[in-house]
């Protein structure tokens, strides 16, 4: 696949994203950094290293619109100036964007619009709403967990939305590194063969 739609989550053993009251001024909810420690290695040459140059490579992102409010809509630019397609239920009048942010409503036209928009290069998606939107419709491709060797006990899980959804994932990569292992999974399709 040449440009796959890639989630990209640091994830708790326990399927936490964050943790309990995640909101504006605590936007990771509370213990919820500690699935980023990861990120201090971010810039050597080991896997987390690695796993963080890849991301910033990719093309275009996705995000869910709660995911997009709670980072401060990342004034604009999430990286290198890529378009970011915030996925969200409704689009209120007057309520633009900044930077290279664009509200998409229809989950495939989202989708449709971020391949074009990353050209040869994957598409990053952030967020439990939007990768739980784009599984269910066929157009997540690969997810990249950061699992982190924590139970964070409550917060907000990464799949709890999907109800009695069944999905078969194929592990297409793992690398492990100081306190994550980053495990790369490709989404089989119905009726593909493992």
């Amino acid at each position: 696949m040449s440009n796959p739609i890639r989630l990209y989550m640091s994830m708790s053993l326990d399927g936490y994203i964050a943790g309990p009251d995640d909101r504006p001024g605590q936007e990771l909810g509370r213990d919820g950094g500690r699935l980023f420690n990861w990120l201090d290695d971010r810039e050597s040459e080991g896997p987390s290293g690695q796993v963080h140059r890849e991301a910033l490579a990719t093309g275009a992102l996705i995000s869910g619109r709660r995911t997009f409010e709670l980072a401060g809509r990342w004034r604009g630019d999430h990286h290198d100036g890529v378009q970011i397609f915030v996925l969200t239920h409704r689009v209120d009048e007057g309520d633009v964007p900044p930077g290279h942010a664009c509200f998409v409503t229809d989950v495939e036209d989202c989708a449709r619009q971020a391949r074009a928009a990353a050209g040869d290069r994957p598409v990053m998606v952030h967020g439990a709403g939007a990768a739980q939107a784009l599984l269910r419709a066929g157009q997540l491709d690969e997810m990249e967990i950061h699992l982190v060797p924590v139970l964070l006990g409550d917060g907000r899980r990464l799949f709890d939305g999907l109800g009695g959804e069944h999905f078969e994932l194929d592990l297409v990569r793992r690398l492990e590194d100081r306190d994550v292992t980053h495990l790369r999974y490709r989404v089989r399709r119905s009726g593909e063969a493992a």
